[in-house]
């Protein structure tokens, strides 16, 4: 409930700031909102979150800027609850519901799921799993883990090395590009030629970026596949926070591997 009620505040949040052109601190309205929903733990109440379908509606039809109309709207649905709840429960359910389905018509991104889009979309990125599951808590985590493990493979195969020998024979330059982490370490390492190539050994990954740990015991264990064969590797070009990484890191990771 955390997770979904998190991630539709971070949604109608970047909705808001698309329409309005402004920027809301997505971390100030998470911790807002982690506290608010334990306080009112604590006084019998139930959890809450930024409603898309009512953040919509107050923005695009009302013309609502600022956070008084979020207090306004608040205020009088409590005042609807506490003085009327005996006349709005005299509403008929149909009459609400004919309510909700055009708020979410209006709510809906018709463009998304146009033929044409879709077409033009990733297909990691199109699977709708909450229609699959009727849930929206395990839609929400099942589709984030699935756009996640899509990306990642999509960027791991970005990684490259290319290769350039002196004419004198007696180094080589590896250029090395990309996002190297955990799901591209393990081409890295075969993309040398550890046999054939001279006794000193530049690798420049200048138009690369280290993320992760796995990266920097790659770069470790081809140093170590060299130095097995009598041969020197230096590595230059790193950017800062790559340095600083490899520099914590590397000789520590040796020993798991």
């Amino acid at each position: 409930m955390a997770l979904v009620g998190l991630m539709e505040s971070l949604m109608t949040a970047k909705l808001v700031d698309d329409i309005t052109d402004t920027h809301t601190s997505k971390t100030r309205e998470s911790i807002g909102q982690g506290i608010a929903n334990i306080v009112t733990g604590f006084f019998g109440g139930m959890g809450g979150c930024a409603v898309i379908g009512q953040t919509m509606i107050n923005v695009k039809v009302s013309g609502a800027r600022t956070r008084l109309s979020t207090f306004l709207a608040g205020a009088f649905l409590m005042v609807l609850c506490i003085v009327f709840g005996p006349v709005v429960s005299d509403i008929p359910m149909a009459a609400l519901v004919g309510v909700m389905v055009m708020v979410a018509f209006g709510t809906f991104d018709w463009h998304s799921i146009a033929p044409k889009t879709l077409k033009r979309m990733p297909t990691g990125e199109i699977v709708i799993v909450v229609v699959a599951t009727s849930n929206l808590a395990i839609g929400v985590v099942v589709g984030t883990i699935t756009a996640m493990v899509v990306f990642a493979k999509r960027v791991a195969h970005l990684a490259h090395v290319a290769s350039v020998t002196d004419p004198d024979g007696t180094s080589v330059v590896y250029s090395v590009t990309g996002e190297l982490f955990f799901a591209s370490s393990n081409d890295l390492v075969g993309q040398f030629d550890y046999a054939g190539d001279p006794k000193k050994v530049v690798i420049d990954p200048s138009a690369a970026h280290v993320w992760d740990a796995s990266s920097v015991a790659a770069l470790d264990a081809i140093e170590t596949k060299y130095a097995q064969r009598g041969k020197t590797v230096e590595i230059t070009g790193l950017n800062d926070p790559s340095a600083q990484l490899h520099g914590k890191l590397s000789g520590e990771l040796t020993a798991s591997h």
